[in-house]
């Protein structure tokens, strides 16, 4: 909701459209996302060592997830396509959960803010390492994916509290 408590994407007749960014000023822009997938150990130590069948997990989990950043709007219907400036997508193991997390970060400079982008991302990295580990573990539980940081705009700066 914005700060007159209103959700953005309708008009007054409760009719969903696209948000007018037209009169915003372009700035700097940043979000941060980062969400985790949960497998088993044996699975895990595949991730780690790099012996899963289809290939490097997390080279083509980066590479979806810089794809899928890309065509958020073309995912998400009332997303305005972005000219992106930047995409980092990192992959941390997380040894005591037997998890894999992944942190995105995306910017542009524009009139809109890039969380979006930024949650896509992050949520597509994860799928491909379900997708291409999912022969041997289709029990992996996709979790925790949040906004983490957001930069830019009228509204600044904001962090996750938790």
């Amino acid at each position: 909701m914005n700060k007159d408590n209103q959700f953005t994407h309708f008009d007054a007749a409760g009719q969903a459209h696209m948000v007018d960014v037209g009169a915003k000023a372009e700035t700097h822009r940043v979000a941060i996302a980062s969400g985790r997938i949960r497998m088993q150990p044996t699975t895990f130590e595949m991730v780690r060592s790099g012996s899963v069948r289809k290939g490097d997990v997390l080279g083509v989990a980066r590479i979806a997830a810089i794809q899928a950043a890309k065509r958020t709007s073309d995912l998400i219907p009332l997303c305005h396509p972005l000219a992106l400036t930047r995409v980092a997508v990192d992959f941390a193991l997380e040894d005591a959960a037997h998890a894999v997390r992944c942190t995105v970060q995306a910017e542009t400079r524009g009139q809109t803010g890039v969380e979006m982008e930024a949650l896509t991302a992050v949520q597509v990295g994860l799928l491909t390492i379900y997708d291409m580990c999912k022969a041997v573990d289709r029990g992996m539980v996709i979790e925790d994916v949040a906004l983490v940081e957001k930069r830019g705009g009228k509204s600044g700066h904001w962090t996750r509290d938790a």
